[in-house]
């Protein structure tokens, strides 16, 4: 299935995963939105995509705002969500504030159903929609069992969404270690001597690229006989 001028939106896609995805579909000659809630990054990814992109601020923890976005950009063919807000709260579920705890969910999972519930409107029946979660659904560390909690939720979530909202097509990219500027507030000499100490392991060990993770998510768009999955980029960690 060819992307050739399809309409994409990307929620995310002013950095990170999302960029690359936007880079990646444009080179496919898509017709690209990218979406975040902080409008400098927006003016700045539509920079770094040579004006080829359109921009749009948008706070999905709004629902109000969500509705009037995608009422704003009309019909679409495929949806992208790798928006985040590094936020996670991690300790021993005894010390764990249940209110702050909350907020791990607001943009990965509330954020992501309220596009998903406006947006699916405006979408035609060979489109496609593409969560993301993390590795850290299938690989929880102690201290994680609330972010292990979200992650799993956005996955059994894409399987509802690919029965409820056949034949609108439902996935979501699970990735492993990646290199984004998340990683940029280490120092560069300690940030490779974790990297490898994170992937030596691995059947591929080293970091993912971007590039690479963004491969998944054309595929997902492409792939029109593929619903309900979580596609796996991880070089291999989910298989140790």
């Amino acid at each position: 299935m060819s992307l050739r001028e399809k309409r994409i939106v990307i929620i995310g896609g002013t950095s990170g995963i999302g960029l690359a995805v936007a880079e990646a579909a444009l080179k496919e000659h898509a017709n690209v939105t990218v979406a975040s809630s902080n409008p400098a990054n927006v003016a700045a990814a539509v920079a770094r995509l040579a004006g080829a992109a359109h921009g749009l601020p948008l706070d999905v923890t709004s629902e109000p705002a969500v509705a009037a976005a995608f009422a704003q950009i009309g019909a679409i063919d495929h949806l992208v969500f790798t928006a985040g807000d590094w936020k996670a709260r991690r300790g021993p579920v005894a010390e764990l504030d249940l209110a702050q705890a909350r907020d791990n969910f607001t943009v990965r999972f509330w954020g992501a159903l309220a596009v998903v519930k406006h947006a699916h409107k405006a979408m035609t029946g060979g489109g496609s929609i593409t969560l993301t979660d993390g590795m850290v659904a299938h690989r929880p560390s102690k201290g994680s069992a609330l972010s292990s909690a979200m992650a799993g939720a956005v996955e059994h979530l894409t399987r509802g969404l690919a029965v409820e909202l056949a034949p609108i097509r439902v996935n979501a990219v699970c990735p492993g270690l990646v290199r984004t500027d998340v990683w940029n507030t280490i120092p560069p000499e300690r940030r490779a001597e974790q990297f490898e100490r994170m992937t030596k392991r691995q059947p591929l060990p080293r970091i993912g690229e971007p590039g690479e993770i963004a491969e998944a998510y054309l595929y997902l768009m492409r792939g029109g006989y593929t619903t309900g999955q979580v596609l796996h980029v991880d070089g291999g960690g989910s298989v140790i």
